[in-house]
């Protein structure tokens, strides 16, 4: 996306034909402007495969908005647990092994006590009981993996 104080056809054509998703000129409103990027970042997951919402039982996941609701309710995730959240998300139904994971969310630089530790976090964040989850599931030995449950009501 590029912003610009420039207003020529020449120039916005240019920019698009390189690469650019969009072109706004100033002066821009913030709101157009927040728009624009979600809807860029629709495309973009669109592109990918991912479901710009995930839900799962009481558990609706924003991730253009970043905005996680529980049971209808706002969560506070720390930046770390939203970025495994997601991780999950993005894989829903699949089994991610300790080692992938570890790799995406910290580079490869931790280990799997940590891990477990962020798991256990976000299980007590999201299940409904923490001590049976029915959402985020361990593969003993292997990983995790996030169901993708019908939601609440259906």
């Amino acid at each position: 996306m590029v912003l610009s104080s420039r207003d020529d056809e020449k120039g916005k054509v240019a920019a698009l034909d390189l690469g650019a998703d969009d072109y706004v000129t100033k002066p821009f409103g913030v709101e157009e402007l927040a728009a624009r990027i979600r809807a860029a970042l629709r495309h973009r997951l669109q592109q990918e495969g991912e479901k710009p919402v995930f839900r799962g039982g009481a558990v609706t996941v924003d991730l253009i908005r970043r905005i996680v609701i529980v049971a209808g309710r706002p969560a506070k995730l720390t930046p770390r647990e939203y970025d495994l959240l997601r991780l999950l998300v993005a894989h829903a139904g699949k089994v991610l092994t300790h080692s992938f994971i570890l790799r995406e969310i910290w580079s490869g630089d931790s280990d799997v006590q940590y891990l477990r530790i962020y798991i256990r976090a976000l299980r007590q964040k999201l299940e409904p009981d923490p001590q049976r989850p029915a959402l985020i599931l361990t593969e003993q030995g292997v990983g995790y993996r996030l169901l993708e449950l019908p939601p609440s009501g259906d």
